[in-house]
Formats: structure tokens, sequence, C-alpha cells
């Protein structure tokens, strides 16, 4: 493979939060690759298109990843969307796989990455700002302090036994478990928590709430829930 890839993160939804590297890369590019389909729906492109807007000028390719846990259906995706990006590596061109937030967290481009270096190709990435830290800034809140511990945690997956850690935590992508994360803050009955919501971090419709009582549990995939404990006075 004679091309280049970069996974290129884009930020949360501020165009303004994209990278002077990102645009770097992005102007580079022979192509683009978005990970959804169609563009004009892709929150990856409509994030770009805001800070560059010449990237109606490129090549740009959908290539939609399966949504679902379904290990043998994703491991076919991606092996797809694989075969599809090295053909254009083969070809020598330079290419520029968009994703939101930043592609080293829980981003679907990780996977063509590691296959494109497997194979001995050249893959780089480029860092973006992550969700959680933009939606901290919205709320004007720290994520850690001194000895606090900060934990990321996938929200689509199993949280049951998330609230024993530690410090502060943040669950991603959390807008199709509100119900089940609201009612798990309140059976806990910690009267330290501090809880936090952010939908659509950085763009038109973002929504923020605060405390358990106001988290909505109709918010859309894009949202991020962060729960701090009260400081102990006596600490």
């Amino acid at each position: 493979m004679k091309g280049i890839l970069y996974g290129i993160g884009v930020g949360p939804g501020d165009p303004e939060l994209i990278t002077l590297k990102a645009l770097k890369y992005m102007r580079q590019s022979d192509v683009i690759i978005l990970p959804s389909a169609p563009k004009d729906k892709c929150h990856s492109y409509l994030i770009a298109q805001g800070a560059y807007p010449e990237i109606n000028e490129k090549e740009v390719i959908c290539m939609p990843f399966a949504m679902t846990k379904d290990k043998k259906v994703l491991e076919t995706s991606h092996n797809r969307i694989y075969e599809d990006i090295a053909a254009l590596l083969e070809q020598g061109k330079t290419v520029a796989f968009l994703t939101i937030g930043d592609p080293a967290v829980y981003s679907t481009y990780s996977y063509i990455h590691s296959k494109v270096k497997e194979r001995g190709g050249a893959a780089h990435m480029v860092s973006g700002v992550p969700s959680f830290c933009a939606a901290a800034a919205s709320l004007g809140i720290s994520l850690g302090d001194n000895k606090e511990e900060i934990h990321i945690i996938p929200a689509s997956y199993d949280i049951r036994k998330t609230l024993s850690l530690e410090g502060t935590k943040v669950y991603m992508k959390s807008g199709k478990r509100l119900a089940e994360l609201k009612k798990m803050l309140k059976e806990s009955q910690k009267d330290s928590l501090q809880v936090y919501a952010v939908s659509n971090c950085g763009m038109e419709e973002e929504r923020i709430a605060e405390g358990m009582e106001n988290l909505d549990e109709s918010s859309g995939y894009l949202t991020i829930v962060i729960v701090k404990e009260q400081p102990d006075r006596n600490d």
C-alpha cells in the first residue's frame, strides 16, 4: 500500500474545536471517508464542513459501519470497509477517515487502523477534542482534581457495577440507556452525587441538564452523563 491513511478526529460538534493538524490533513487528502451515510446526515462531515467548506470539492465516500453488537456482522462490515480503503491505498492515495471526537476513544476508525498497520500499511491518528472534555467545558466543571480518578464508561454496555468506582464517572453515548442509568442512580441513594448531562455537545441543538431529576430519558444517542461525588469537607 503506497498511500497513507489518516484517522482524523473532528471533535464533538463545534467546528471551532477542529485542530489545525486535522485541517492540514483534510486539505492534503485525495479521498475523505465518512463512517455513515448519507453525508448530509453524517455528524463528522457536518462538523468538518463548518471549518473546511472546501471539503465539498473533495472525493467523499460514505462507508457506513454496521451498528450492532453481533460479532460476525461487525467483522464482515469491518473487513468490507478495510478492503475498500486498502484498494484506495494501493492506488497511492492519501485517505482521510473522519470520526467525531478523538479516533483513540471508542472510534470505529480503530478497527481499520489496526488492519492497515497489520498489513504493513501507513496509518496515523490525528487527535480531536474528546466529547467528554468538551462537555465538561460546557458545564463549567472539572472532571478531575487532585487525586480524583476519572472513569470513561461506554454506557451502551453493562453499567450496573460502575457506581462502585471511585471518582468521576463519564457515561458516553448513553442516550438509549438513560432510563436505566437514571434508575440506577436513584437506587444508589447517594445524596453526595452530582449529576450532569450534555446532549449534542457543541452543536446547535446542544442541551445541558444538571441534577438527577432533570435527566431527560428521551435524549438522543450523543448524550454524555457525568457523575461526580461531592467532596468530603473533612478530607
